[in-house]
């Protein structure tokens, strides 16, 4: 992914320091003024190619492998490598974060979770498996999900978003629903 526009800010006061700012398709170098021509463009090429590197990283951290890797992750630190799933992002979850049929044992993600810190990522991934142990959310359920160091964080988390939705529209019964898996 190459940026669209990229713009190199000279700066007097920056001696030694090269820095870049990325966002929209548009990358900002920071360069020190006093460069040659010739070291200037070593580093902009050296920095558009970082940028790209690091493009490319996060879109393999946001697909299904990425997601496929981390639940299996999961499971074998919570669940010593016992359960047998299929997991992927899924664009038509609108109220839920994620959902599990235990009896086929898919578990879908909602795409609104990949922009959410990765300790609130692991916490719905680990709620969606231990579905698979346990239906329902009953105490057993809740003891397995709460061995998550964050889950009352992140449960916090998913609350505080899910109020600032209700605020935003209005009330809705899918919203409440949210709220009361929590």
């Amino acid at each position: 992914m190459t940026p669209s526009q990229v713009t190199i800010i000279r700066s007097r006061r920056r001696k030694k320091t090269i820095q870049t700012k990325y966002g929209d398709g548009h990358l900002w170098i920071y360069l020190p003024s006093g460069m040659s021509t010739k070291v200037e463009q070593k580093w902009i090429d050296k920095m558009i190619e970082r940028n790209k590197r690091c493009e490319r990283k996060k879109a393999v951290k946001q697909s299904d492998t990425w997601l496929i890797q981390r639940a299996q992750y999961l499971n074998n630190k919570y669940f010593n490598s016992s359960l047998h799933f299929s997991i992927r992002f899924v664009t038509n979850q609108n109220s839920r974060y994620g959902s599990c049929t235990s009896i086929d044992k898919t578990i879908r993600i909602s795409e609104r979770v990949k922009t959410m810190p990765c300790w609130v990522q692991d916490y719905i991934i680990i709620h969606e498996l231990t579905h698979l142990l346990h239906p329902d959310h009953s105490r057993k359920f809740w003891e397995t999900v709460n061995q998550y160091k964050y889950a009352e964080r992140a449960k916090g988390y998913l609350f505080a978003i899910s109020r600032e939705k209700i605020d935003e529209e209005t009330e809705s019964p899918e919203l409440e629903n949210i709220i009361s898996e929590i």
